[in-house]
C-alpha cells in the first residue's frame, strides 16, 4: 500500500529538486481507567508517585496481567484504520536502561503486533486527497517522567505514567511534505477521538509523534533517515520537517553524508538538534516476555467490536454530502472534530425540515457560530448559543418569519442575553414584513424620488437590486427581499 499520487511539494536545492520522505510513529495513550498490566489509575495530574502499583515499580516477583479494556481499544482503533486485526499477538521485552523505567525493559510488541496493515485517507487543500499506509499498531507500556526542575543538584522520578498503555501507530514512509504530515496527524487524532480510544490531548502528552525524515532526488532510492522525537504539536511537526529536510539537503549538496540519529526539535529556535545516534532493533535484544502468554482472541470478539463502532469522519462526511447536499468543504469542516459534528447533528435534529434547511444550518454553524467561537476563543462545549437555539433561528429563516439580516441581529441577542429565539422575535417585533401593502408606499416613494435610477433599471434590469437595497434599508431589514423584488419589477414594468 503506497501513497496516492497527490501532488506534493518538492524542495529546491542548489543541485535541483529534492523530495522529502516522511514516516511517523504516533504514540497514543489508550483511554482506560487502569494501566496496561496493573490496576493503578491512569488519571492525569496526581501527586508524584501516587498512581503506582507494585507491578509498575517493578518490585521483585510482581507479574503483569493484561488489561482487557486496553486490548479492546487497540482492536477498535485497528478497525477504525481499516486494518488487519491479528487474532494472535506476542508481547516482547525491549531491553534498555532508563532511570524512569524501573523494570530495565519495556513490555512492547515486535514481530507479532495486535494490528497489521491499514490506511488513513487525507484531505488536502484544493480538494486533493492522499492515502497513507499504516504498517502496524502495537500495544506497549509508557515510561515514567524525569523532573529536572525540582532541585538544582538532583533529578526526581515520577512513576505515575509508568505502565500506562500506549498504542504505537506506525505509518509507512508514504508522506511527502509537511502539509501532508500535519494533515495525517490531524486526521489520525480525529479518528481516535471519534472512536473514544485516545483523548488526543497533545498538551498533556496523550498523543506524541516521532517523525522520521529523509530526502532523495525525486523517485530515487530512499535516503538515510533521522528521527525527531516526542513531537506534541501539529504546527511544530510541520516546522521540524521543513527545517530537517533543508538541513539534510545542505549536508548532501556540500558532499557530506547523513548520519542516522535521533534528534529533538527546539520550537524557540525553530531547529532540530542531535540527541543520540539511532539504535537498531537488534540493540534492544527483543525476546518474548516470559511472564505473558501470547495474546489470543476470537474473530467473534473482533466482529462484536466492529458492530459497535461509531460512524467515523469519512462515513459522516459522505452522508452529509449525499444526504444533505453539503459541499465537500463544508462537510469536512463539520466532521473534523467529533464535537463539531455532534453539534451540527443536534441542530439538524431540531429543524422542522432537515431536507430544506440542512445546508442553511451548515452555513450558520460554520460561518456564524464557529466564526464567533474562534474570534472569542470559546470552546464549542461552552457556546453561549445552544444547538436548539441555533435550530430555532434557522427554522425562522426557512419559514420566512425573519430575513437573513434580522437573523444576524437575533443571533447577537441570543449570544449576549440568551432566550428563546421565537419568543424574542415576537416580543421585539423582529418579524419579516411579507404584507406587500405595508411596503407599497415605501416602494412608490423611492421610485418617485429616483427617476434617473428608474430609467437605468428599465435599460438594465439588474439595476433593480439597488431599489431592493433601498427598500430593505428603509424597512429596517424586515421586508421580504423576494417580495420586494417582485413588487419592484411589476411597478417598473421589467
Amino acid at each position: 500500500m503506497t501513497a496516492s499520487a497527490a501532488p506534493h511539494k518538492l524542495i529546491k536545492g542548489a543541485t535541483g529538486d529534492w523530495e522529502v520522505v516522511i514516516g511517523m510513529e504516533v504514540h497514543a495513550q489508550v483511554t482506560s481507567n487502569a494501566k496496561l498490566f496493573s490496576g493503578a489509575s491512569t488519571a492525569f495530574g496526581g501527586d508524584p508517585n501516587s498512581h503506582v502499583s507494585l507491578v509498575d515499580a517493578a518490585m521483585p516477583g510482581m507479574l503483569p496481567v493484561i488489561n482487557e479494556e486496553c486490548v479492546r481499544q487497540a482492536v477498535r482503533t485497528g478497525l477504525g484504520l481499516n486494518a488487519k486485526i491479528n487474532l494472535r499477538s506476542v508481547f516482547d521485552r525491549k531491553n534498555y536502561f532508563y532511570p524512569d523505567s524501573p523494570q530495565g525493559y519495556q513490555i512492547s510488541q515486535y514481530k507479532s503486533p495486535i494490528v497489521g496493515e491499514g490506511e488513513v485517507v487525507l484531505e488536502l487543500d484544493g480538494g486533493r486527497t492522499a492515502t497513507v499506509g499504516i504498517e502496524r499498531l502495537h500495544l506497549e507500556q509508557d515510561a515514567g517522567k524525569l523532573l529536572h526542575d525540582q532541585s538544582p543538584t538532583m533529578t526526581y522520578v515520577d512513576l505515575n505514567r509508568c505502565g500506562v498503555a500506549l498504542m504505537e501507530i506506525v505509518s509507512k514512509p508514504d508522506i511527502r511534505d509537511a502539509e501532508q504530515a500535519k494533515a495525517y496527524v490531524t486526521k489520525l487524532r480525529s479518528i481516535l477521538r471519534y472512536l473514544g480510544t485516545c483523548d488526543g490531548d497533545m498538551e498533556k502528552g496523550s498523543l506524541r509523534a516521532d517523525v522520521n525524515v529523509s530526502v532523495r532526488k525525486p523517485g530515487g532510492p530512499l535516503g538515510t533517515r533521522c528521527e525527531i522525537k516526542n513531537m506534541n504539536s501539529v504546527n511544530f511537526i510541520g516546522q521540524a520537517i521543513e527545517y530537517e529536510a533543508r538541513r539534510q539537503i545542505e549536508i548532501i549538496e556540500e558532499g557530506g553524508a547523513i548520519e542516522q540519529e535521533t534528534r529533538l526539535f527546539d520550537p524557540n529556535k525553530g531547529e532540530t538538534r542531535s540527541m543520540r545516534t539511532k539504535e537498531e532493533a537488534h540493540d534492544y535484544r527483543y525476546f518474548p516476555d516470559p511472564d505473558l502468554l501470547p495474546l489470543e482472541f476470537s474473530q467473534a470478539f473482533v466482529d462484536e467490536l466492529k458492530a459497535q463502532l461509531p460512524e467515523l469522519p469519512d462515513q459522516k462526511k459522505s452522508r452529509f454530502i449525499t444526504g444533505l447536499g453539503l459541499s465537500a468543504y463544508d462537510a469536512s469542516v463539520l466532521v473534523a472534530e467529533r464535537e463539531s459534528a455532534e453539534f451540527y447533528e443536534t441542530v439538524l435534529a431540531g429543524l422542522a425540515d432537515k431536507a430544506r434547511d440542512g445546508k442553511l444550518a451548515a452555513n450558520w454553524v460554520i460561518n456564524e457560530l464557529f466564526g464567533r467561537l474562534n474570534k472569542e476563543g470559546v470552546a464549542i462545549a461552552a457556546s453561549p448559543v445552544s444547538a436548539a437555539q441555533l435550530a430555532a433561528i434557522v427554522d425562522l429563516i426557512g419559514e420566512g418569519t425573519i430575513s437573513g439580516k434580522i437573523a444576524k441581529d437575533l443571533f447577537e441577542i441570543v449570544w449576549q442575553e440568551g432566550g428563546d429565539p421565537r419568543v424574542l422575535v415576537e416580543s421585539r417585533g423582529m418579524k419579516q414584513v411579507t404584507d406587500l401593502g405595508a411596503i407599497d408606499k415605501v416602494v412608490d416613494d423611492i421610485i418617485a424620488a429616483n427617476p434617473d435610477k428608474v430609467a437605468q433599471a428599465k435599460a438594465k434590469p439588474q439595476m433593480v437590486g439597488w431599489f431592493v437595497g433601498q427598500v430593505m434599508k428603509s424597512s429596517g431589514g424586515k421586508a421580504n427581499p423576494q417580495a420586494v423584488n417582485d413588487l419592484l419589477k411589476s411597478k417598473l414594468g421589467i
